[in-house]
């Protein structure tokens, strides 16, 4: 009964995501399959940005629809309905006028239970037109270096106060504990805004459903503070880092 729950709640939501939503920049609709993918105002603002985007959005489209094909092929009974899916590239921060953090979150319903949704970050320099990783702000960024480490205790911090918020401390604590510092295992981040115009307050990590919780705990955004990461700044992360979290960031829907 609760899976039937949660399951409702979630089709309720994308029923009034979709609904809300403008009109797709691409999208692919047919009688067993609907993809579309949404930049919104931001992104389209800059062109290699916005190029850039759709154009990894329309192959993630156009591979998701030719594996429903085949799974239509092979067991029909499974599209009772048409399979969904949705990819967003959201704005979350611009900082200095040139790092712009955003958040790719794709939803997708396959007939199962519940739909399913993930989050992933892209970072880009405006200045040199491409996408990058945090590398540049940090003087190292090993596996299990000093920084990362620091920011592994800063994430698991953060998603405990969270758990302890909705009350969900103590549950999947070994998911927690799993957590690599690796820059590529320790979660999909970005450039938190802050309450100092044109910096960022520190880093943003963000789990999806069932990554660190619950299906029905939803998503987590763990926040670590640039003042945790004071010491392993290069001058460039000195120079964009500083300030504090907002508030509506603090409270922003998880």
């Amino acid at each position: 009964m609760q899976t039937v729950k949660v399951a409702l709640i979630w089709l309720g939501f994308i029923s009034s995501a979709f609904a809300a939503d403008p009109k797709p920049d691409f999208s692919i609709k047919t009688k067993w399959v609907e993809a579309s993918v949404i930049l919104d105002a931001r992104i389209k603002a800059e062109p290699a940005l916005a190029a850039n985007c759709l154009a990894e959005g329309k192959a993630w489209a156009t591979k998701n629809k030719a594996d429903a094909d085949k799974e239509r092929k092979q067991d029909p009974d499974l599209f009772h309905n048409a399979w969904s899916y949705e990819r967003k590239y959201e704005t979350r921060s611009v900082i200095d006028g040139r790092y712009i953090s955003i958040i790719r979150a794709d939803y997708e319903y396959t007939g199962g239970a519940h739909p399913n949704s993930t989050s992933d970050t892209i970072l880009w320099d405006k200045s040199a037109n491409k996408r990058i990783s945090i590398r540049p702000f940090f003087t190292e960024t090993a596996d299990n270096g000093p920084t990362l480490k620091a920011m592994r205790l800063g994430v698991i911090a953060s998603l405990a106060a969270e758990k302890k918020k909705r009350g969900a401390d103590g549950t999947d604590a070994s998911a927690i504990e799993g957590i690599e510092p690796k820059l590529l295992k320790i979660g999909p981040v970005a450039l938190a805004p802050s309450t100092e115009p044109g910096k960022s307050s520190g880093l943003n990590f963000y789990y999806a459903p069932y990554a660190v919780g619950s299906y029905a705990e939803g998503e987590y955004v763990a926040f670590v503070p640039w003042e945790t990461l004071k010491p392993y700044l290069t001058p460039e992360g000195a120079r964009i880092f500083g300030g504090s979290r907002p508030k509506d960031d603090e409270n922003r829907p998880q």
